[in-house]
């Protein structure tokens, strides 16, 4: 930065959809068939396109991965769909460095945060837009959409936090988040 030089940000907030632009945003998208062990009917799973997709994250990482002191922002974009009778969501995790936390808010459509404890105590927080949801540390969090269009949530977290996915995708979460009755119920997780 040069001394009393007025610049634009480098990246820019859709405030509609909160899509961002900008040369140091990533992109990601996550397909069916990359998350098809979270699912418990695997069947079901196999007959759908495995190219389907289930949610794409947006990320700004301003600072170097890992450095201590810094925020990073993002955003996921949950579809709508079900495996039989589970939403679609996302693959859930703690963080690398566990007592690090972060903030969800609810931009568009409907959902949940699942949240689940190191005991495996495991609950949800409906999120909606305008709803502001504070993950401690040590918790594994997910969302998953329990609506019928694009669940869109906004997040923010310290740059040295890092993402644990290993255990989540070893262990599970304790309980599933399904559709009983047309709504969403948290159940038991019989797999893992």
């Amino acid at each position: 930065m040069k001394h009393l030089h007025i610049s634009r940000s480098i990246v820019e907030l859709g405030l509609g959809d909160y899509s961002m632009k900008g040369d140091p945003i990533i992109n990601q998208f996550r397909l069916l068939k990359e998350i098809a062990g979270i699912f418990h009917n695997r069947k079901l799973l196999s007959e759908m396109s495995q190219e389907t997709i289930a949610y794409s994250v947006q990320s700004w990482l301003p600072v170097a991965e890992g450095t201590p002191g810094g925020l990073f922002f993002g955003v996921s974009t949950i579809h709508p769909g079900k495996v039989g009778d589970e939403y679609f969501m996302t693959k859930g995790h703690f963080h690398a460095q566990s007592d690090r936390a972060e903030f969800y808010w609810g931009i568009q459509g409907n959902g949940m945060l699942i949240l689940m404890d190191r005991d495996r105590n495991t609950w949800a927080e409906e999120v909606s837009p305008g709803s502001l949801h504070y993950i401690g540390g040590e918790i594994a969090h997910r969302l998953a959409n329990t609506g019928d269009e694009n669940l869109i949530v906004g997040a923010c977290w310290p740059s040295d936090a890092g993402h644990d996915y290993e255990e989540i995708a070893a262990n599970g979460f304790s309980a599933r988040l399904v559709e009983v009755d047309g709504k969403p119920a948290l159940v038991e997780n019989k797999l893992k």
